[in-house]
């Protein structure tokens, strides 16, 4: 009886540690599931629906070849945003390798958002093809009946294809003399670049789509914003009413700004975009930008973070900016900190985002919860 006793209180403590509750944020340190097991839905979006948030992200192995896609996309549901139920993948890659998303292709920055008019869930990803390193530069789109999934894959995109952006003068769609010899960097490159040099390059065939983001805004009208003309200008582009295609209303932001990683939220009528310079899998200092339209035009209002490491943005990079429910235009920077020698690694870094003078401001804090706001 006493080696059951003892079997018995073992249980006990072992199922109480994995199951027990958490009631805080501790950015940067390995966050739990319900299982025990360190989330693992990398460059994420969370969205909210009938009392539940449905946490979507890129799911990693260890290795460096677990930044390629050998599973899919992950799902996590919460109650409460600090304890999370692992629903396991609800966008697998497929063994076929004539399929775009065949095992070992790229898959980053999976969003999901709800269409009211008909009833289905949108993921939109950012998709490489298979052995074709960063060229391919797609949108893709998956559907599904469920928040939990399975999604269905669709098609894949280079946006806008054969379409300017809107308010594109021009005189600037056709090429100015001499412009393919310009050395890079260059201050006339890059003037060359916020004249359009890559819009007209990519015109034919579509205009990239590498890191991106999903937004819906009061109006229920959706877009994509994402990083394109290799990474050099973010693109807003407008989806149409069933959220699986584009309207051909575009615009671009910051024209040869180097931004990736968009991440966007609306509060008091005003747009706001939080962002990241290109570094690779390093870090560096965010950009903030605010407008009255989501077409613009963008002021950029710098860095909005503060604090030790500011300038590295806690060695992290914006994925999403999640509205809190039940708090009246309160919001969550979502970002990770990559671990790309052992992607599975990586962890996540979850800010109150507060105001300061109509800027947003993201302050270090080593543990929080939603008594902030």
């Amino acid at each position: 009886m006493k080696v059951l006793s003892f079997f018995v209180m073992v249980l006990s403590l072992t199922t109480s540690f994995v199951f027990s509750q958490s009631n805080s944020f501790i950015p940067g340190k390995q966050w739990k599931d319900t299982d025990g097991v360190h989330i693992n839905a990398h460059g994420g979006g969370v969205i909210y629906d009938n009392g539940t948030y449905y946490w979507y992200g890129e799911y990693k192995t260890s290795g460096r070849s677990g930044n390629t896609s050998l599973q899919g996309i992950s799902c996590y549901s919460s109650k409460d945003l600090y304890n999370w139920e692992n629903e396991g993948i609800v966008l697998k890659v497929e063994n076929d390798l004539n399929s775009e998303i065949t095992k070992g292709c790229i898959i980053e920055r999976p969003k999901v958002v709800f269409n009211k008019k008909t009833g289905k869930y949108i993921m939109w990803f950012h998709l490489e093809l298979k052995n074709q390193g960063y060229n391919a530069a797609r949108a893709a789109v998956a559907v599904s009946d469920s928040p939990k999934g399975p999604f269905v894959y669709k098609k894949s995109f280079r946006p806008n294809k054969g379409v300017w952006p809107m308010d594109f003068d021009d005189k600037f769609k056709s090429a100015s003399i001499g412009e393919n010899r310009l050395k890079s960097w260059t201050p006339e490159w890059l003037e060359a670049i916020k004249n359009g040099m890559l819009v007209r390059r990519d015109f034919d065939k579509g205009q990239m789509s590498r890191d991106m983001t999903v937004f819906v805004d009061d109006n229920d009208k959706a877009y994509l914003i994402h990083s394109s003309e290799d990474n050099l200008t973010l693109h807003i582009s407008e989806l149409t009413d069933d959220y699986l295609d584009f309207t051909e209303k575009w615009t671009r932001v910051a024209p040869a700004g180097h931004n990736e990683a968009p991440a966007i939220f609306k509060k008091n009528g005003i747009y706001y975009m939080i962002t990241s310079g290109c570094t690779g899998w390093d870090p560096n200092e965010a950009r903030s930008f605010r407008s009255k339209s989501i077409w613009g035009p963008w002021e950029s209002l710098g860095n909005p973070c503060v604090g030790r490491d500011a300038e590295l943005t806690f060695y992290s990079q914006s994925t999403y900016i999640l509205p809190v429910q039940g708090k009246i235009d309160q919001f969550i920077f979502m970002a990770d900190r990559w671990k790309p020698d052992n992607p599975i690694d990586g962890s996540y870094i979850w800010l109150p985002i507060k105001f300061d003078k109509e800027k947003p401001v993201l302050n270090w804090l080593g543990t929080w919860n939603l008594d902030v706001f």
